[in-house]
């Protein structure tokens, strides 16, 4: 079996989304996504990883993330190329399994449950007003989300305090303020509810540890990016004054840096973005780290429907998963899932139930790519397993006894044909 065909999808409609498509000459199709940066990301699927992928056996998944790892760190990896390899590696995962007539997760060494705990994170689209009410009506949103099972929430409850000085000044009026809505959750519903806060990576330190201490009176389930990922020592110091768990973090890319965080203890709540970190490959890879220092797992998800499918699959297959991020005002029936993929996401009681099919479980609908506001980037050709300094286009060889360094044959790398949907 060999990889003839890779596409993107990208709708204007929600343009932080790119789809990807795999075909293969067995008739396969794998499907993966990422988010945020569009034309970057579409650029270094087509114009770096196609040629290395295209005319290879779609089921060498390990060599393969290896190739592309390698390509991206030559010049510096974590940003659109570890989207773009996390995209494609979600589509190999689930070539995978249509080819082998399994999930994903009976393909990483099968299942440890049958479903997750979710939590739901107070975004909103269309009729849905989760992230309204999350500060006008807290209470009543904590009784709503309980209604169905959801016994966990997160949300921003710092941002707008953050925005007013770039997280470098905080009165003691806004510091009393910013916790008005936990407040509320607490008077309505009591410890019925857990609650965690994402604070974006916005607040310096010191600031960091006023937050987190003076919401350590309301029990939060974690505090989420306090501080930017990019200093271990402050992780740890913030770790030691809060009481609240620390979760670190959708923008860690890669087993190489969260593996600083875990060996410090920095990071309580381990929370990789799949779709971002390195695809299924790199998240499994990651939960076991994370499960030799005993710490819980939580994959990051306020993005596309793939990702929720994806993660799905390392939530049942690794124990140490605690719970998953949702968002129901996505997932549900006024939400932009089921317009894109079937079928959707299960989300029953609280809870996510595995995948159920070959591969992911879901596919792009046939009409996405009909779309009027839809574009359709295709590659065909290969580059070439020497591709742009992938492999040397020499070769070490023994002739008549001795060894010699020649130029391989054919050493003159392919070009990927590209080009857009009429």
């Amino acid at each position: 079996m060999k990889i003839t065909r890779i596409e993107t999808i990208n709708v204007a409609e929600f343009p932080a989304v790119t789809w990807v498509q795999v075909y293969t000459d067995a008739g396969h199709v794998g499907l993966g996504e990422t988010w945020f940066g569009p034309r970057s990301v579409v650029g270094a699927i087509h114009e770096i990883f196609s040629p290395i992928l295209i005319g290879k056996n779609p089921l060498d998944i390990e060599r393969h993330w290896r190739d592309m790892f390698d390509m991206a760190n030559a010049f510096g990896y974590a940003g659109a190329e570890t989207r773009a390899l996390s995209a494609l590696d979600i589509a190999l995962w689930d070539i995978a399994g249509q080819e082998a007539k399994q999930p994903i997760y009976n393909l990483l060494g099968g299942a440890c449950r049958d479903r997750i705990r979710v939590y739901n994170t107070c975004a909103q689209y269309g009729a849905n007003r989760d992230m309204e009410m999350a500060f006008f009506d807290p209470g009543g949103l904590a009784r709503s989300l309980l209604d169905e099972g959801i016994s966990i929430m997160k949300w921003a409850f710092t941002d707008h305090f953050a925005d007013l000085s770039r997280g470098v000044f905080l009165s003691e009026q806004d510091l009393e303020l910013m916790q008005e809505p936990i407040r509320q959750i607490r008077k309505a519903v009591g410890n019925q509810m857990a609650i965690a806060n994402d604070g974006h990576g916005r607040w310096n330190l010191q600031n960091a540890i006023r937050i987190g201490r003076a919401m350590d009176q309301y029990g939060m389930f974690w505090q989420e990016e306090l501080i930017q990922p990019t200093n271990v020592e402050n992780h740890l110091a913030l770790a030691r004054e809060v009481e609240a768990p620390i979760c670190v973090s959708e923008r860690l890319v890669t087993k190489y840096q969260f593996r600083d965080y875990l060996r410090a203890g920095a990071a309580e709540v381990v929370m990789p973005d799949l779709i971002w970190t390195g695809g299924i490959t790199e998240t499994k890879k990651i939960a076991v780290m994370a499960e030799a220092e005993q710490a819980p797992v939580a994959p990051h998800d306020c993005t596309g429907p793939v990702n929720v499918f994806a993660c799905a699959h390392i939530c049942m297959n690794a124990p140490n998963v605690m719970v998953m991020e949702t968002v129901r005002a996505f997932y549900g029936k006024s939400g932009y899932y089921g317009r894109f993929i079937e079928p959707n996401i299960v989300v029953r009681d609280g809870f996510l139930l595995a995948p159920e099919g070959p591969g992911l479980g879901t596919r792009l609908k046939k009409d996405v790519r009909e779309r009027s506001d839809a574009t359709v980037e295709s590659s065909d050709s290969p580059g070439g397993d020497h591709w742009g300094g992938l492999h040397s286009p020499f070769e070490v060889v023994d002739s008549g006894g001795k060894r010699l360094v020649r130029l391989k044959s054919g050493s003159n790398p392919g070009r990927s044909r590209r080009g857009k949907k009429a």
